[in-house]
């Protein structure tokens, strides 16, 4: 057993004494005090339960044991760095490559800024890009799958003990309807005049399908859907072919914006959605991730979204 007074920073301040042979200037070089330089020396004597070192004055000298444990504790830091950074490659620590997960209509805009923002912080970064539901993305960030992801966090529990999550923008949903339908309105709209009409949904686990559900327990009747779909962009062009109606965030009128409506909903039915970039706790000082936070918070702050730094 190796006694718990042998740490690996004791053996660092220790190398660095054998290369200076001054306290002071030990202390110096590692921005620590010189009675904490001392303390170390001394404890890890203890640890080894022998002398490494005569007093000669004020000086410090090494014994024949101090240059032994030097040869050792050299090959010992070096083969314990190249240890970390292995475990760190493995984990994508700090990887030329980033995994990131994202919701279909962040594709628009969101997601190229970022990667435009990303790119120019670090020009050597791969970026892998995957696309899904929220509750597919968080299933693939729990299993180390992906390094972040862009969700709505409005849909979903965080949980804050073993994730960051930082807020970029939040949205409106509004209800979607062809450009030519009779319904269409300037105002906002009460569901319950569209009682009788057809609707679009997104599948379980999307971002706006359980605001969906919610919506219409509000306007008391269930909806007639004809039909539920995987991607936002199919939602949206069934909208146009005039199939439906459907709920969606504010983020998609650039989509079909002469074919599709978007009209806001009347005060009982108005929900909105926080878009955040979640990424393990764990992870927080990963270099990659690091520069995505950064370029999240700017895109934040250009959207009035403020963020703890």
């Amino acid at each position: 057993m190796i006694d718990s007074e042998i740490t690996f920073r004791k053996l660092e301040v220790f190398l660095v004494f054998m290369e200076k042979l001054n306290i002071a200037r030990t202390a110096e070089q590692l921005g620590l005090s010189s009675v904490s330089v001392h303390r170390a020396l001394h404890s890890l004597e203890e640890g080894l339960r022998c002398p490494l070192f005569i007093h000669r004055g004020r000086n410090l000298l090494p014994l024949p044991a101090a240059e032994t444990l030097q040869q050792h504790a050299i090959q010992v830091i070096e083969q314990m760095e190249l240890g970390i950074q292995a475990a760190q490659r493995t984990a994508g620590f700090g990887d030329k490559r980033i995994r990131l997960g994202t919701l279909y209509s962040l594709t628009l805009e969101t997601i190229p800024r970022l990667i435009m923002g990303l790119k120019i912080r670090r020009p050597e970064l791969e970026l892998e890009l995957l696309m899904g539901s929220n509750e597919m993305l968080l299933n693939r960030l729990a299993e180390q799958q992906l390094d972040a992801i862009l969700i709505s966090t409005s849909d979903s529990v965080i949980d804050e003990h073993l994730y960051e999550s930082l807020p970029l923008f939040i949205d409106d949903i509004y209800l979607a309807s062809p450009a030519d339908s009779k319904l269409v309105v300037e105002g906002p709209v009460d569901l319950r005049d569209f009682r009788k009409e057809k609707f679009i949904s997104l599948a379980e686990g999307f971002a706006t399908y359980h605001g969906f559900q919610e919506a219409f327990q509000v306007a008391d009747f269930e909806p007639d859907i004809v039909t539920r779909v995987n991607d936002i962009f199919s939602m949206l062009s069934l909208v146009q072919a005039g199939i439906g109606y459907t709920l969606i965030p504010g983020r998609m009128k650039g989509v079909y914006a002469e074919t599709v409506r978007l009209m806001p909903l009347a005060e009982p039915y108005q929900m909105r959605q926080t878009i955040s970039l979640v990424f393990a706790r764990s992870r927080e000082h990963d270099p990659n991730l690091l520069a995505l936070a950064a370029e999240s918070r700017m895109y934040a702050r250009g959207h009035s979204i403020k963020t703890v730094d």
